[in-house]
């Protein structure tokens, strides 16, 4: 299986240009895509509904949204019925596969007086893979704040490690007349988690490295995948600044442990100028 993460800035490409095209053209050939930064009704990209329009682009994938921001702009009275226009700013994922149950994860936050600070997100879906079930998280960590993306970490990893005992979007599902989801172990966290290689988040993420054994598959810790395939180089980067002076790598694949064995490759492809970031592939056996 095949696996892409994407943070698409709102559809808008390190030209300036507004092309969802471009993005799905990038992304192609994954059976399971997490996207960040897609949008709704905002004014840099002309309002689009990213969600319709990535929806339209992949019509044999099953989709899941969550909007974690969500904020009127405007409002107006058309042949007598109230029309809102919303900003929404989420994470979505896209399946080849059935979404069995989803979860929109609110991460913890604090409010800021001069630096933009949206509410953060992880979309959770069950997938049934061939393979068996399992969870994908398309998630965006803060930009600002160090300590608050230290908190979201710790909300991340107690909500993918808990999920079993927690049971999910829901359980005793026959008194709303649908089955249970399935409860699967393993996991994909991908996304933008703005932390950079070895730093003091990736490491509350992944756990200390060990000088002999280096980071074995725990279950109470994810495995940066790249890191664990050594297909990381020093100079890598997932994410160019809009001058291209400045380069770095903030975009993730993490697994369960359970995962880690059928880990085959992973890479970020730094071919594509969708967006200000690249996406990065994972494949599992």
């Amino acid at each position: 299986m095949k696996f892409v993460s994407y943070n698409i800035q709102y559809g808008i490409g390190q030209d300036g240009r507004f092309d969802p095209e471009r993005i799905a053209r990038a992304v192609d050939g994954a059976d399971v895509i997490a996207l960040q930064e897609v949008t709704r009704g905002f004014v840099r990209n002309g309002h689009a509904d990213l969600v319709e329009t990535f929806s339209s682009l992949f019509p044999a994938y099953f989709a899941s949204f969550g909007a974690a921001s969500d904020v009127l702009v405007d409002h107006a009275m058309v042949e007598g019925r109230l029309r809102e226009r919303r900003f929404q700013f989420g994470n979505m994922v896209l399946s080849r596969f059935p979404v069995l149950a989803a979860r929109n994860l609110l991460l913890p936050r604090a409010r800021t007086f001069d630096k933009l600070n949206l509410q953060r997100g992880a979309q959770e879906a069950v997938i049934d893979a061939p393979g068996g079930a399992l969870r994908v998280y398309s998630v965006h960590l803060d930009h600002v704040s160090p300590d608050e993306r230290m908190a979201q970490i710790a909300y991340l990893k107690a909500r993918a490690n808990g999920f079993v005992d927690e049971g999910g979007a829901l359980t005793g599902a026959s008194e709303f007349a649908v089955p249970d989801p399935a409860l699967p172990a393993d996991y994909l966290l991908m996304g933008d988690f703005n932390m950079e290689p070895e730093g003091p988040e990736c490491i509350a993420m992944v756990g200390r490295d060990d000088a002999f054994y280096g980071r074995v598959a725990r279950a109470d810790r994810p495995i940066d995948a790249a890191a664990h395939l050594k297909a990381r180089t020093a100079d890598g980067y997932s994410w160019i600044s809009p001058d291209g002076a400045v380069r770095k790598h903030l975009d993730y694949c993490f697994v369960s442990g359970g995962l880690v064995s059928r880990l085959k490759t992973a890479f970020v492809d730094n071919e594509t100028t969708a967006s200000d970031h690249y996406p990065v592939w994972v494949e599992l056996a």
